[in-house]
Formats: C-alpha cells, sequence, structure tokens
C-alpha cells in the first residue's frame, strides 16, 4: 500500500517528459494571451473580448464533445461542481483579468500571476492535496524571485498599473488558484478534455444572460482584422488548446508541478519583444530566466506523494 502512495511507477516517471513538453508549449501559448489581449482592447470593450471568446471556445468544445467517445454531459452529482469552474474561469478569472489588464500593463500583469503557483502550493497543503516541501517551497520563491529581476529589468517600477487594475488583476489570480486547485481531482475523475469541455461551457452560459448588451456584433465585425485574429487566438489557442493542456497537466503531476511554470511565460514574453520587437537582450533578462528555470526544475523535483487526503482515499 505505501509504494502505490509514495512511489510513482515508471511508465508514469517516463511520461512526464511529455508533460512538461507539453506545459511548455502551454507557456507559449499563454505568454501570447497578454499582447492578444491588450491588442483585441485597443478597438473593443474587455466584456466584449471576452464574450466573443468563450462563446467562440464554448462552440468549438461542444463539436468536440460531439466526437469524443463516452459521455456528452456531466453527472447530475457533478452539474454544481462544473458551474463552479466555469465561474471561476470565466465571469470571475477572465472578467477581472481583461478589466484590470485595460488598466495595466501585460507586464504587471504577468508579475501579480507570478503568485500563481505559490497560491496553489499554500491551497494545495490546505486542502490535502499537496505535500510539504521544502523543495517545493524554494523552487517556487526562486521562480518569483527570477520573474521579479527580469520585470524590474524592463522597467516595471515605470510600468505600473492603476491601484484598480492591480486588485482586478489580483482578484484574478486568486479565481485562478482555486479553478487550478479544485479543477484537479476533477481532471482525474473525468479526464482532461470532458473536463475542460464542460467547464469551458458553463463559462460562456454563466455569460450569457450580459450577451445583449456587450457583445456589439457590428461593431465586432468592423474591427481591424489584427482585432478579430487577436479574439481567434484568445478563443482557439488560449481557451481550447491551452486549457485542454493545463487540464491534461494536472491529471499527471501535483497542481504546484504544473502552475510553476506560469512563471516562464514573463520570460517567453520577454524573448518574444527581443526576437519580433527588436528589444535589447538584458543582463536582468539572462539572469531572471535562469533563475526561474532553476525554480522550476526544483519544484519538478519536489516529492510527489499525496497529501493526507490522498492518502485517505488510498
Amino acid at each position: 500500500m505505501q509504494a502505490s502512495t509514495t512511489e510513482i511507477v515508471p511508465a508514469q516517471r517516463e511520461s512526464l517528459s511529455g508533460v512538461y513538453a507539453a506545459l511548455f508549449l502551454q507557456v507559449v501559448i499563454s505568454a501570447g494571451t497578454y499582447l492578444a489581449g491588450k491588442r483585441a482592447m485597443e478597438e473593443l470593450p474587455p466584456l466584449t473580448v471576452v464574450m466573443w471568446r468563450f462563446l467562440l471556445s464554448a462552440s468549438l468544445f461542444c463539436l468536440l464533445l460531439a466526437f469524443t467517445p463516452g459521455p456528452k454531459l456531466p453527472p447530475r452529482s457533478e452539474w454544481r461542481r462544473v458551474f463552479m469552474l466555469g465561474l471561476l474561469a470565466g465571469p470571475l478569472n477572465q472578467v477581472l483579468f481583461f478589466h484590470g489588464l485595460s488598466h495595466s500593463t501585460a507586464a504587471h500583469a504577468a508579475l501579480l500571476y507570478a503568485l500563481t503557483p505559490l497560491g496553489v502550493y499554500l491551497l494545495g497543503l490546505a486542502r490535502g492535496q499537496e505535500r510539504a516541501s521544502s523543495r517545493a517551497v524554494l523552487g517556487i520563491l526562486t521562480a518569483l524571485t527570477g520573474v521579479v529581476v527580469l520585470l524590474l529589468g524592463r522597467g516595471l517600477a515605470s510600468a505600473r498599473g492603476s491601484l484598480l487594475g492591480d486588485l482586478l488583476i489580483l482578484g484574478a489570480v486568486i479565481a485562478w488558484v482555486a479553478f487550478t486547485t479544485e479543477g484537479k481531482p476533477f481532471a482525474s475523475a473525468h479526464g482532461s478534455v470532458r473536463s475542460t469541455a464542460w467547464s469551458m461551457v458553463a463559462a460562456a452560459l454563466l455569460l450569457l444572460p450580459v450577451a445583449p448588451f456587450v457583445l456589439e456584433p457590428a461593431r465586432t465585425f468592423s474591427a481591424s482584422p489584427s482585432a478579430l485574429g487577436s479574439i481567434a487566438y484568445l478563443a482557439v489557442l488560449t481557451s481550447v488548446v491551452a486549457y485542454l493542456i493545463w487540464y491534461y497537466a494536472l491529471t499527471k503531476v501535483p497542481a504546484s508541478h504544473a502552475a510553476i511554470f506560469s512563471n516562464l511565460q514573463p520570460v517567453m514574453t520577454a524573448l518574444a519583444a527581443w526576437l519580433l520587437l527588436g528589444e535589447s537582450l538584458h543582463g536582468e533578462l539572462i539572469l531572471g530566466g535562469a533563475l526561474v528555470l532553476v525554480g522550476v526544475r526544483l519544484t519538478q523535483s519536489a516529492p510527489t506523494a499525496p497529501g493526507r487526503q490522498g492518502l485517505e482515499r488510498a
């Protein structure tokens, strides 16, 4: 019994490289989310962007469910949890995030989101889903330090958002922490595809009552191809591909091990700015990126045995 709760079987250990490769792709997609969101909101209000994003992604998930073997609807006993996850992912996380981003900067939002792994780890400990580990804490704090070094090097002090924007983004971070922690057992029970699809469709349904007031189809369809392309990016890549990867990872590794990858997003954004926009490759990028990578590696190598909740189930 002890071996089943404290050891990872060889097949699981070998598969982790694929999981971490998928999470790296998720980081690349998520790094572009900040830029796509800012671009779309240059022409459209935040709620309009969020509404179109979730309507499009929910439609794609309905198609995906239609071709996925197994149940198309969640069990009645899970409806409450599905709508709770939808509330966290849609009306809370994304509405707060986009309104906050409209008052702040992508760099500042990235710094606040760097608190995600610590929040996920602490909430996981409280819920008995994580095992207390000094190595995990050291890894999370090292990665957070790397993000701070990187963003200070990019002039974060002069790029501060308003207090309102900061508070809204912080609220979005709290919602994302809860979504990740609550979503892990749900994804483990129902699989990544159905869990993601049900959550995203629920998010769209919860937003639907405000659609007549914020959808603004005439204004949306007259927007530039760049703005429309940004909405498509958010709907297809962020809400479908990245969320599928996220739930898939949550079925394979502890939530804190998946969440630590979010600290790579500012590094990827800085590298993209260097490659695509010609921004300078300053020393803070190298130092901050190295600290983030060390922090990610430390967290990955932390013990993965379940907390008390997992042991009770075993």
